[in-house]
């Protein structure tokens, strides 16, 4: 007896599926792509290889690497502890590593500059050290650390929560120490969700804004990132220079994604293994 979908027949579900993507996702980046490359090559390439555009690049890619990295450590060791062990307040930690999902990243931005500030709550004991957050790279780190972190959190959790126990009490009882047990037994399991949390982490700080326009500063050819260098040309009225910047973003959008579905097939195929 042939079973009964839900949902229409193939051909009207995969049709209506083509056209709001082709809608909402292929023609607006079609359009960028097609206005950026009837740019004459030499304003093109000038536009993308400034100095400026150059320095707005190292910040952007750079800082991300290096919050998501510390995102990835930090994360790792969240999840641990709010998988593995019960303590007063537990519920309550677990429902802040959501917190910078749901809030704006405008507010964020203006959290962290009041905090960092020369005059912020830590920033001022930073100051006599000779240590600036705010307005400097490092804030563009410690926002986008701030944005990322629930990323690497929330992908490692679910993984620990799975790893059967028994796998480290064997390992534990034929002699290992905890150590030992942690790097060949655990982390071998959990290694493509730390991985997996680490490409959204860094995913998510290039293409972040709204976070770093306020704490960053936005010095050019210091503090400034691309995104806002795209909206600084578009307030200038220089659209072809907006476009050129965006579709590099969008290639590196595009390429990112492509390594976090790799990722999380890895980890289903190693998840599928232990099981």
């Amino acid at each position: 007896m042939s079973r009964k979908n839900v949902l229409p027949g193939f051909a009207p579900a995969l049709g209506l599926t083509t056209l709001w993507l082709a809608v909402l996702v292929v023609v607006p980046l079609g359009g960028l792509v097609v206005r950026t490359l009837a740019l004459p090559p030499s304003a093109l390439w000038e536009t993308l290889l400034s100095s400026r555009a150059l320095a707005s690049y190292a910040l952007s890619f750079g800082a991300a690497l290096v919050a998501a990295a510390v995102s990835t450590g930090f994360g790792f060791v969240v999840a641990w502890v709010l998988v593995r062990y019960s303590f007063p307040g537990r519920r309550l930690v677990d429902a802040l590593v959501d917190l910078p999902f749901a809030l704006p990243t405008a507010v964020a931005g203006l959290a962290l500059t009041f905090l960092y500030g020369p005059t912020g709550w830590i920033g001022r004991f930073l100051a006599p050290l000779g240590l600036q957050v705010a307005f400097t790279r490092l804030g563009v780190v410690v926002a986008l650390i701030f944005v990322g972190l629930p990323f690497a959190v929330r992908t490692v959790q679910p993984v620990l929560q799975t790893l059967p126990r028994d796998v480290e009490e064997a390992s534990l009882t034929l002699g290992a120490s905890g150590a030992q047990t942690f790097l060949r037994v655990v982390f071998p399991r959990v290694l493509p969700a730390v991985l997996t949390g680490f490409a959204l982490a860094f995913a998510r700080g290039v293409g972040e804004y709204g976070s770093i326009v306020f704490v960053s500063g936005n010095l050019p050819m210091r503090t400034e990132i691309t995104p806002l260098l795209i909206v600084t040309k578009l307030e200038q009225y220089d659209y072809a220079g907006a476009t050129a910047l965006a579709l590099v973003m969008l290639i590196a959008s595009f390429l990112l994604l492509l390594a976090i579905h790799r990722l999380q097939a890895w980890s289903r195929r190693v998840a599928g293994a232990v099981a």
